[in-house]
Parts: structure tokens; sequence; C-alpha cells
């Protein structure tokens, strides 16, 4: 087994023993929320943008349903915010591990029966799924997706530049990607990510910033742009276009 294979093998085993409790971890007010919202926040400006270019608009002047892909989606966080946000979107979440994706489907079905005038023990029909499957070998066809986001799971990836690559296939034109991960470039964030967190979870990278920008730029990427928000948890938000 080669060294990546085992890193892939730790981090299915780390996310498998967590995802019964990962709704309840400390990390979410500091971490998972602030990524989440951050999402929403730059998918809302990436929609102002598609409409008034008219890509984002049916025949008939209504609203066309986006299709967005979370990658390293975890219990589905974004997936429930983006389906309560009332816009005409189809999710798809993608994990290595098969215990998030089963709380994710959960999750949604949960948030979706609360909306829903369905009768008791039939599941409304879901504009979102979740998939088992490998950032790197992304099991959809080319363009497949209009937005991708990927938030606080690309330090567990072996091959970053290969699941950047990856995520450039599967977006369509004018389509935009979005990773956010822990800023490592100050004093603040070495010590939360590169000591505290690589030493609890062992086996990342969190990309610097100058890496990130190489990244987007050798997989084709334009109108690349990065924010640094937070402070004790401070967080990297790199979007670029299709």
């Amino acid at each position: 087994m080669t060294l990546a294979a085992q890193f892939k093998k730790h981090a299915r085993r780390e996310f498998d023993s967590w995802a019964d409790s990962y709704d309840r971890s400390l990390l979410n007010p500091f971490l998972f929320r602030p990524a989440a919202e951050a999402f929403l926040q730059e998918i809302a400006i990436w929609r102002n943008g598609a409409t008034t270019a008219n890509s984002s608009l049916t025949p008939n002047g209504q609203q066309r349903r986006f299709r967005l892909l979370d990658i390293g989606c975890g219990t589905g966080t974004l997936a429930c915010l983006l389906l309560q946000s009332g816009w005409p979107v189809r999710v798809v979440g993608l994990d290595y591990s098969a215990n998030m994706c089963f709380r994710a489907t959960a999750k949604v079905q949960a948030v979706l029966a609360s909306a829903s005038n369905a009768p008791a023990g039939e599941p409304p029909a879901s504009p979102a799924s979740f998939v088992t499957g490998d950032s790197e070998h992304l099991p959809f066809a080319d363009g497949s997706f209009d937005v991708i986001t990927c938030s606080n799971s690309f330090h567990h990836y072996p091959h970053q530049q290969a699941v950047v690559c990856e995520m450039r296939r599967v977006l369509a034109p004018g389509g935009r990607l979005m990773i956010l991960d822990g800023f490592r470039d100050n004093i603040v964030g070495w010590i939360a990510f590169d000591v505290i967190i690589a030493t609890v979870e062992k086996h990342i990278h969190h990309a610097s910033w100058t890496q990130m920008h190489g990244y987007f730029q050798q997989a084709g990427f334009a109108n690349i742009r990065h924010r640094k928000f937070s402070f004790w948890m401070p967080l990297l938000l790199t979007t670029g276009d299709a």
C-alpha cells in the first residue's frame, strides 16, 4: 500500500468514527459554521453575477436550477442551509466516509420533512443526494456542476493539485470553485493548524496562500481570489472561475 493510500485509509477510519458525534463538535462555532456562512455569501455573489449575464435564466425568464457539488460534505451542513435558502439548487455531496454520507442523508431528510406536507413515513423528494467517493477521481462527467465547494477537508488530500484539476474538469464553463481551509500563514494559524490539528489528525497538509494560488493557476482557473477571515481559527477561502 502506498503512503497516499495509507493516508486515505486513516482519514476514512477517522471520519467514519466521528460521524455520529460530528455535529456536536466544539469546532462547529469556530470552523464549520463560519465556513458554511462564507460559502453562502460567495454563492450569492456568484448567482448575482450569473443572473446579470442571463446565464441562470430559463427561456421564460425564470431562475434556472444550479448544480452544486460539495466535496468533503461531512454531515451535510451546507446542503441543509442551501435547501433552506430558497434558491433553485440541486446539491450533490461527496465524502470519502460512508458514515458521513449516511448522516448527511438523514439530516437532509429531516430538514425536508419539517418543511413538507408529505404523509407520515413517506419522505419527500430530495433535491440533494450524497455519494461516497474519492476527490481525486470524481465519479461525474465533465462539466456536471456550476459550483463546487470544499470546506475544511482539503488538508486531508495527499495529491492536492490532482484534486483541483479534477474539480476543474467537472465544472461547467463559467462555473466557480470555492475551497476553504485553515490559514496557516501567520503565527496563530500555524499554531492552530500545523501544530495542534496536525498533532491530532496526522498525515495532513494545510496549503499556504501561495500554494493554493498555484494549484488554481495550474488547473486553468481565472479570476483567482483569496480571502482570509476569523482570528483564533483563521480560514482561507480561495475562489476561481472555470
